[in-house]
């Protein structure tokens, strides 16, 4: 069995372990107002995506979240990282999204700043509700960050994710 199929295989078994769910056809919603579509080309890691947009290709980085590192070529794989991808890829990849602006446009490194929604389900909030990011903030983009602090809060105490795998931050 190839890597690839291995990682997928591990995001749905993750996905019923975990209890976590795809969203249903009933819960697409309308995008939120001035977003902009775009299609995912490819997922680069549990927190970042390629889409097309404009005829063009963009990086996009996922506001309000941090998922464990897995491509970086200067770190180690952290723990968690590959299945934060898989799941991130089992959500967005190849799939219509909707991309919402906070108030950055960019982040240091180019890439766009981004809330990401796809079938009604903002996936920055689904990937830390589901345990396989934290919530992180960098003001001034702060739109939904109780939000996203509440669901992690959620997760840790329910185990989810890597809050039930990974050892605490900084051990």
């Amino acid at each position: 069995m190839g890597r690839r199929w291995r990682l997928a295989l591990a995001a749905v078994l993750a996905t019923l372990l975990l209890g976590c769910r795809l969203p249903t056809a009933a819960e697409t919603a309308a995008p939120p107002a001035g977003a902009v579509e775009a299609r995912v080309v490819r997922v680069v890691d549990g927190d970042t995506i390629i889409v097309a947009i404009g005829g063009r290709q963009q990086r996009v980085r996922y506001i309000g979240v941090n998922a464990p590192e897995s491509v970086d070529p200067r770190r180690e794989v952290q723990c968690f990282g590959r299945e934060a991808a898989a799941r991130n890829a089992q959500l967005v990849d190849g799939q219509r999204v909707w991309l919402e602006k906070d108030v950055s446009e960019t982040d240091p490194y180019g890439r766009l700043l981004r809330y990401v929604y796809v079938n009604g389900t903002m996936v920055n909030a689904e990937l830390v509700r589901e345990g396989y990011a934290r919530a992180v903030t960098f003001p001034p983009d702060v739109r939904y960050a109780e939000e996203l602090r509440r669901l992690e809060r959620e997760a840790r105490e329910a185990r989810r994710g890597l809050w039930g795998t990974c050892p605490p931050p900084g051990r």
